[in-house]
Protein backbone atom coordinates (compact mmCIF):
# COMPACT_ATOMS: atom_id res chain seq x y z
CA UNK A 1 0.00 0.00 0.00
CA UNK A 2 1.62 3.45 -0.55
CA UNK A 3 -0.04 7.11 -0.79
CA UNK A 4 0.96 9.62 -3.17
CA UNK A 5 0.16 13.40 -2.52
CA UNK A 6 -1.33 15.22 -5.28
CA UNK A 7 1.96 17.18 -5.66
CA UNK A 8 3.47 14.12 -6.83
CA UNK A 9 1.38 14.34 -10.12
CA UNK A 10 2.88 15.62 -13.26
CA UNK A 11 1.63 19.39 -13.54
CA UNK A 12 -0.99 20.46 -16.22
CA UNK A 13 -0.92 23.13 -18.41
CA UNK A 14 -4.77 22.94 -18.38
CA UNK A 15 -6.04 26.37 -16.84
CA UNK A 16 -8.81 24.59 -15.24
CA UNK A 17 -7.16 21.30 -14.33
CA UNK A 18 -7.56 20.02 -10.88
CA UNK A 19 -3.92 21.44 -9.65
CA UNK A 20 -5.20 24.90 -10.76
CA UNK A 21 -8.30 24.34 -8.73
CA UNK A 22 -6.29 23.28 -5.63
CA UNK A 23 -3.60 25.98 -5.70
CA UNK A 24 -4.96 29.06 -7.61
CA UNK A 25 -8.52 29.22 -7.59
CA UNK A 26 -10.94 30.27 -4.89
CA UNK A 27 -12.58 26.81 -5.03
CA UNK A 28 -8.79 25.56 -3.03
CA UNK A 29 -7.11 25.54 -0.79
CA UNK A 30 -7.48 22.19 0.79
CA UNK A 31 -5.26 21.67 3.40
CA UNK A 32 -4.27 17.66 1.90
CA UNK A 33 -5.52 15.39 -0.97
CA UNK A 34 -3.98 11.58 -1.03
CA UNK A 35 -4.19 9.23 -4.53
CA UNK A 36 -4.68 6.02 -3.17
CA UNK A 37 -3.95 2.35 -5.15
CA UNK A 38 -4.01 -0.77 -3.98
CA UNK A 39 -3.74 -2.93 -7.60
CA UNK A 40 -4.33 -6.15 -5.72
CA UNK A 41 -7.59 -5.64 -4.95
CA UNK A 42 -8.25 -2.83 -7.88
CA UNK A 43 -8.77 0.00 -5.36
CA UNK A 44 -7.92 3.51 -6.63
CA UNK A 45 -9.20 5.94 -4.80
CA UNK A 46 -8.47 10.25 -3.49
CA UNK A 47 -9.11 11.14 -0.27
CA UNK A 48 -9.44 15.17 0.21
CA UNK A 49 -9.31 17.28 3.43
CA UNK A 50 -10.62 20.87 2.79
CA UNK A 51 -10.16 22.17 6.30
CA UNK A 52 -9.42 20.71 9.89
CA UNK A 53 -9.76 23.97 12.08
CA UNK A 54 -13.05 23.34 14.11
CA UNK A 55 -11.91 19.68 13.91
CA UNK A 56 -11.76 16.22 12.21
CA UNK A 57 -12.41 16.56 8.92
CA UNK A 58 -16.12 14.40 8.05
CA UNK A 59 -17.45 13.02 4.76
CA UNK A 60 -18.58 10.36 2.89
CA UNK A 61 -16.68 8.39 0.26
CA UNK A 62 -18.59 8.09 -2.63
CA UNK A 63 -18.09 5.18 -5.42
CA UNK A 64 -18.61 6.59 -8.41
CA UNK A 65 -17.37 4.97 -12.34
CA UNK A 66 -15.41 8.25 -13.55
CA UNK A 67 -15.18 9.81 -16.96
CA UNK A 68 -11.49 9.88 -15.52
CA UNK A 69 -9.25 10.26 -12.59
CA UNK A 70 -9.08 14.20 -13.12
CA UNK A 71 -13.10 14.19 -12.96
CA UNK A 72 -12.37 12.16 -9.80
CA UNK A 73 -9.72 14.46 -7.95
CA UNK A 74 -11.88 17.64 -9.04
CA UNK A 75 -15.16 15.96 -7.53
CA UNK A 76 -13.36 15.17 -4.26
CA UNK A 77 -12.00 18.54 -4.37
CA UNK A 78 -15.34 20.23 -4.40
CA UNK A 79 -17.16 17.79 -2.15
CA UNK A 80 -14.70 18.36 0.74
CA UNK A 81 -14.70 21.71 0.29
CA UNK A 82 -18.98 21.53 0.80
CA UNK A 83 -18.20 19.37 3.53
CA UNK A 84 -16.41 21.99 5.76
CA UNK A 85 -19.05 24.34 4.87
CA UNK A 86 -21.93 21.77 6.03
CA UNK A 87 -20.21 20.84 9.04
CA UNK A 88 -19.50 24.68 10.13
CA UNK A 89 -23.03 25.65 9.42
CA UNK A 90 -24.58 22.39 11.25
CA UNK A 91 -23.07 23.75 14.26
CA UNK A 92 -20.38 20.68 14.32
CA UNK A 93 -17.04 20.83 15.65
CA UNK A 94 -15.47 19.13 12.82
CA UNK A 95 -14.22 20.21 9.33
CA UNK A 96 -14.27 19.10 5.99
CA UNK A 97 -13.20 15.72 3.92
CA UNK A 98 -14.50 14.01 1.45
CA UNK A 99 -13.44 10.66 -0.61
CA UNK A 100 -14.31 9.24 -4.26
CA UNK A 101 -13.30 5.79 -5.25
CA UNK A 102 -12.79 5.23 -8.79
CA UNK A 103 -15.04 2.79 -10.74
CA UNK A 104 -18.20 1.20 -10.60
CA UNK A 105 -19.54 0.02 -7.36
CA UNK A 106 -21.49 -3.06 -9.10
CA UNK A 107 -18.37 -4.35 -11.19
CA UNK A 108 -15.35 -3.50 -8.58
CA UNK A 109 -16.58 -3.48 -5.56
CA UNK A 110 -15.41 -6.20 -3.51
CA UNK A 111 -14.46 -7.01 0.73
CA UNK A 112 -10.79 -6.78 -0.43
CA UNK A 113 -10.96 -3.03 -1.92
CA UNK A 114 -12.74 -1.83 0.79
CA UNK A 115 -10.34 -3.14 3.67
CA UNK A 116 -7.52 -1.70 1.30
CA UNK A 117 -9.72 1.31 1.41
CA UNK A 118 -10.06 1.01 5.47
CA UNK A 119 -5.83 0.72 5.49
CA UNK A 120 -5.69 4.32 3.30
CA UNK A 121 -7.78 5.90 6.05
CA UNK A 122 -6.35 4.93 8.47
CA UNK A 123 -2.92 6.27 7.62
CA UNK A 124 -4.39 9.69 7.62
CA UNK A 125 -4.38 8.72 11.81
CA UNK A 126 -7.50 10.78 12.31
CA UNK A 127 -7.43 13.87 10.36
CA UNK A 128 -10.47 12.30 8.14
CA UNK A 129 -13.41 10.93 9.29
CA UNK A 130 -15.23 8.84 6.62
CA UNK A 131 -18.98 7.41 6.42
CA UNK A 132 -20.99 6.59 3.50
CA UNK A 133 -22.19 8.74 0.40
CA UNK A 134 -23.50 7.50 -3.69
CA UNK A 135 -22.38 4.29 -4.07
CA UNK A 136 -21.49 2.96 -0.52
CA UNK A 137 -23.47 1.85 2.28
CA UNK A 138 -23.49 0.56 5.85
CA UNK A 139 -22.64 -2.71 5.51
CA UNK A 140 -19.45 -1.01 3.54
CA UNK A 141 -18.39 1.28 6.14
CA UNK A 142 -18.87 -2.06 8.38
CA UNK A 143 -16.03 -3.40 6.42
CA UNK A 144 -13.94 -0.56 6.09
CA UNK A 145 -14.20 -0.27 10.32
CA UNK A 146 -12.38 -3.54 10.23
CA UNK A 147 -8.79 -2.22 9.52
CA UNK A 148 -10.07 1.68 10.25
CA UNK A 149 -11.21 3.28 13.71
CA UNK A 150 -12.57 6.62 11.88
CA UNK A 151 -15.18 5.61 9.83
CA UNK A 152 -18.90 6.15 10.62
CA UNK A 153 -21.92 5.14 9.30
CA UNK A 154 -21.69 1.61 10.68
CA UNK A 155 -24.62 -0.85 11.33
CA UNK A 156 -26.67 -0.53 15.05
CA UNK A 157 -25.24 -4.03 15.42
CA UNK A 158 -21.55 -2.73 14.91
CA UNK A 159 -22.04 0.24 17.00
CA UNK A 160 -23.14 2.84 14.34
CA UNK A 161 -26.24 5.25 13.71
CA UNK A 162 -27.44 3.03 10.69
CA UNK A 163 -28.30 4.44 7.92
CA UNK A 164 -27.83 8.23 7.48
CA UNK A 165 -30.28 9.21 4.37
CA UNK A 166 -33.12 8.96 6.85
CA UNK A 167 -32.26 12.57 8.68
CA UNK A 168 -30.57 13.63 5.48
CA UNK A 169 -33.98 13.34 3.61
CA UNK A 170 -35.56 15.21 7.32
CA UNK A 171 -32.87 17.52 6.78
CA UNK A 172 -33.98 18.59 3.60
CA UNK A 173 -37.90 18.61 4.25
CA UNK A 174 -36.99 21.22 7.11
CA UNK A 175 -35.31 23.16 4.41
CA UNK A 176 -37.70 22.81 2.59
CA UNK A 177 -40.69 24.14 4.68
CA UNK A 178 -38.67 26.76 5.98
CA UNK A 179 -38.02 27.64 1.91
CA UNK A 180 -42.02 27.97 1.66
CA UNK A 181 -42.23 30.59 4.65
CA UNK A 182 -39.66 32.60 3.13
CA UNK A 183 -41.81 32.29 -0.70
CA UNK A 184 -45.07 31.95 0.44
CA UNK A 185 -45.59 32.91 4.19
CA UNK A 186 -46.26 29.43 5.37
CA UNK A 187 -43.80 26.75 6.53
CA UNK A 188 -45.98 23.90 4.78
CA UNK A 189 -46.13 21.83 1.35
CA UNK A 190 -49.86 21.35 1.43
CA UNK A 191 -51.24 21.87 -1.70
CA UNK A 192 -47.71 22.60 -3.50
CA UNK A 193 -46.21 20.95 -6.68
CA UNK A 194 -42.67 19.14 -5.82
CA UNK A 195 -40.54 17.40 -8.52
CA UNK A 196 -38.04 14.99 -7.29
CA UNK A 197 -35.18 14.61 -9.47
CA UNK A 198 -33.40 11.10 -7.43
CA UNK A 199 -35.43 8.78 -5.41
CA UNK A 200 -32.77 6.56 -3.88
CA UNK A 201 -31.49 6.52 -0.44
CA UNK A 202 -32.60 9.80 -0.14
CA UNK A 203 -35.15 11.22 -2.33
CA UNK A 204 -37.46 8.13 -1.30
CA UNK A 205 -37.77 9.27 2.27
CA UNK A 206 -38.20 12.65 1.38
CA UNK A 207 -40.91 11.66 -0.45
CA UNK A 208 -42.27 10.12 2.54
CA UNK A 209 -42.36 12.77 4.44
CA UNK A 210 -43.61 15.64 0.92
CA UNK A 211 -47.09 13.30 0.66
CA UNK A 212 -47.00 13.27 4.81
CA UNK A 213 -47.53 17.02 4.71
CA UNK A 214 -49.95 17.08 1.44
CA UNK A 215 -47.96 17.71 -1.27
CA UNK A 216 -47.99 16.33 -5.03
CA UNK A 217 -45.32 14.86 -5.86
CA UNK A 218 -43.62 13.86 -9.39
CA UNK A 219 -40.64 11.95 -9.68
CA UNK A 220 -38.08 10.87 -12.02
CA UNK A 221 -34.75 8.89 -11.69
CA UNK A 222 -32.03 7.11 -14.06
CA UNK A 223 -32.69 3.77 -12.66
CA UNK A 224 -36.01 2.08 -13.50
CA UNK A 225 -35.68 0.18 -10.44
CA UNK A 226 -35.99 3.05 -8.01
CA UNK A 227 -39.18 4.55 -10.02
CA UNK A 228 -40.67 1.21 -9.81
CA UNK A 229 -40.00 0.92 -5.70
CA UNK A 230 -41.10 4.38 -5.21
CA UNK A 231 -44.29 4.11 -7.85
CA UNK A 232 -44.95 0.88 -5.88
CA UNK A 233 -44.97 2.33 -1.96
CA UNK A 234 -46.36 5.85 -3.37
CA UNK A 235 -48.64 4.96 -6.09
CA UNK A 236 -49.92 8.49 -5.89
CA UNK A 237 -47.15 9.87 -7.45
CA UNK A 238 -46.57 11.15 -11.07
CA UNK A 239 -43.46 9.85 -12.92
CA UNK A 240 -42.10 11.98 -15.49
CA UNK A 241 -39.93 10.62 -18.17
CA UNK A 242 -36.21 12.35 -17.11
CA UNK A 243 -34.98 15.31 -15.34
CA UNK A 244 -35.32 17.88 -18.11
CA UNK A 245 -39.17 16.64 -18.32
CA UNK A 246 -39.78 17.19 -14.84
CA UNK A 247 -37.72 21.06 -14.54
CA UNK A 248 -39.85 22.10 -17.50
CA UNK A 249 -43.21 20.65 -15.33
CA UNK A 250 -45.19 23.16 -13.86
CA UNK A 251 -43.53 22.68 -10.39
CA UNK A 252 -43.47 25.13 -6.93
CA UNK A 253 -40.90 23.34 -5.50
CA UNK A 254 -37.64 21.75 -7.57
CA UNK A 255 -35.35 19.26 -5.40
CA UNK A 256 -32.32 17.59 -6.60
CA UNK A 257 -31.49 14.36 -4.89
CA UNK A 258 -29.39 12.79 -7.31
CA UNK A 259 -25.65 14.08 -8.43
CA UNK A 260 -24.05 17.56 -8.37
CA UNK A 261 -24.30 19.87 -11.21
CA UNK A 262 -28.17 19.84 -11.62
CA UNK A 263 -27.78 23.74 -11.92
CA UNK A 264 -25.95 25.06 -14.95
CA UNK A 265 -26.48 26.87 -17.66
CA UNK A 266 -29.01 25.03 -19.71
CA UNK A 267 -31.51 24.10 -16.64
CA UNK A 268 -31.73 27.43 -14.76
CA UNK A 269 -33.05 29.38 -17.78
CA UNK A 270 -36.26 26.85 -18.23
CA UNK A 271 -36.86 25.84 -14.29
CA UNK A 272 -40.44 26.35 -13.91
CA UNK A 273 -40.16 26.26 -10.11
CA UNK A 274 -39.98 29.58 -7.72
CA UNK A 275 -38.16 27.33 -5.41
CA UNK A 276 -35.08 24.68 -5.42
CA UNK A 277 -33.91 23.05 -2.42
CA UNK A 278 -33.03 19.30 -2.92
CA UNK A 279 -30.22 16.94 -0.76
CA UNK A 280 -27.49 16.83 -4.18
CA UNK A 281 -24.23 17.89 -3.15
CA UNK A 282 -22.72 21.05 -5.07
CA UNK A 283 -25.72 21.48 -7.27
CA UNK A 284 -24.65 24.74 -8.46
CA UNK A 285 -22.67 23.87 -11.63
CA UNK A 286 -20.07 26.89 -11.47
CA UNK A 287 -20.00 30.26 -9.81
CA UNK A 288 -22.67 32.63 -11.21
CA UNK A 289 -25.51 30.18 -11.03
CA UNK A 290 -26.11 31.76 -8.04
CA UNK A 291 -27.35 35.09 -9.33
CA UNK A 292 -28.94 33.46 -12.31
CA UNK A 293 -31.52 32.09 -10.10
CA UNK A 294 -32.23 35.06 -8.11
CA UNK A 295 -32.22 37.06 -11.15
CA UNK A 296 -34.79 34.91 -12.43
CA UNK A 297 -36.35 35.60 -8.74
CA UNK A 298 -36.12 31.87 -8.03
CA UNK A 299 -35.27 30.87 -3.77
CA UNK A 300 -32.66 28.79 -3.66
CA UNK A 301 -31.96 27.11 -0.34
CA UNK A 302 -28.19 26.20 -0.38
CA UNK A 303 -27.58 22.30 -0.60
CA UNK A 304 -24.83 22.47 2.39
CA UNK A 305 -27.22 23.69 4.64
CA UNK A 306 -30.31 22.01 3.86
CA UNK A 307 -28.58 18.29 3.07
CA UNK A 308 -26.42 18.39 6.89
CA UNK A 309 -28.84 16.00 8.58
CA UNK A 310 -26.95 12.86 7.39
CA UNK A 311 -23.53 14.20 7.99
CA UNK A 312 -25.40 15.28 11.57
CA UNK A 313 -26.21 11.90 12.27
CA UNK A 314 -23.22 10.14 11.88
CA UNK A 315 -20.72 12.93 13.35
CA UNK A 316 -23.59 11.95 17.20
CA UNK A 317 -22.45 8.60 16.22
CA UNK A 318 -19.09 9.67 17.21
CA UNK A 319 -20.22 10.29 21.21
CA UNK A 320 -22.88 7.17 21.36
CA UNK A 321 -25.00 7.40 18.91
CA UNK A 322 -28.59 8.23 19.86
CA UNK A 323 -31.44 9.12 17.04
CA UNK A 324 -33.45 11.71 19.14
CA UNK A 325 -30.95 13.81 20.22
CA UNK A 326 -29.67 13.64 16.60
CA UNK A 327 -32.90 14.43 15.11
CA UNK A 328 -33.34 17.39 16.95
CA UNK A 329 -30.20 18.97 16.12
CA UNK A 330 -31.23 17.89 12.27
CA UNK A 331 -34.53 20.15 13.02
CA UNK A 332 -32.90 23.04 13.36
CA UNK A 333 -31.90 23.46 9.61
CA UNK A 334 -35.63 25.04 9.50
CA UNK A 335 -33.59 27.80 11.67
CA UNK A 336 -30.93 27.68 9.92
CA UNK A 337 -32.65 28.18 6.62
CA UNK A 338 -34.28 30.86 7.18
CA UNK A 339 -31.67 32.89 8.72
CA UNK A 340 -29.83 32.39 5.74
CA UNK A 341 -32.23 33.82 3.83
CA UNK A 342 -32.92 36.92 6.08
CA UNK A 343 -28.83 37.44 5.76
CA UNK A 344 -29.16 37.10 2.16
CA UNK A 345 -32.03 40.00 1.92
CA UNK A 346 -30.15 41.99 4.53
CA UNK A 347 -26.82 41.94 2.87
CA UNK A 348 -28.34 41.63 -0.97
CA UNK A 349 -26.52 39.20 -2.13
CA UNK A 350 -27.66 35.37 -3.01
CA UNK A 351 -28.57 32.82 -0.69
CA UNK A 352 -25.47 30.48 -1.31
CA UNK A 353 -23.54 33.80 -0.89
CA UNK A 354 -24.75 34.24 2.61
CA UNK A 355 -24.63 30.84 3.49
CA UNK A 356 -20.73 31.27 2.65
CA UNK A 357 -20.00 33.92 4.54
CA UNK A 358 -22.09 32.45 7.87
CA UNK A 359 -19.91 29.53 7.30
CA UNK A 360 -16.43 31.12 6.37
CA UNK A 361 -17.16 33.63 9.23
CA UNK A 362 -17.11 30.40 11.67
CA UNK A 363 -13.85 28.47 10.30
CA UNK A 364 -12.04 32.00 10.35
CA UNK A 365 -13.30 32.11 14.25
CA UNK A 366 -11.80 28.71 14.49
CA UNK A 367 -8.59 29.52 13.15
CA UNK A 368 -7.70 32.82 15.44
CA UNK A 369 -8.25 30.59 18.55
Amino acid sequence: MGVTTVTDVRPTSDADGVLHTLFRSDQGGHEQVVLCQDRESGLKAVIAIHSTALGPALGGTRFHAYASEEEAVRDALNLARGMSYKNALAGLDLGGGKAVIIGDPEVIKSEELLLAYGRFVASLGGRYVTACDVGTYVADMDVVARECQWVTGRSPENGGAGDSSVLTAFGVFQGMRASAEAAWGDPTLRGRRVGVAGVGKVGHHLVGHLLEDGAEVLVTDVRAESVDRIKAKYPQITVVADTDALIRADLDVYAPCALGGALNDETVPVLTAKVVCGAANNQLAHPGVEKDLADRGILYAPDYVVNAGGVIQVADEMHGFDFDRAKAKATKIFDTTLAIFKRAEADGVPPAAAADRLAEQRMAEARQR
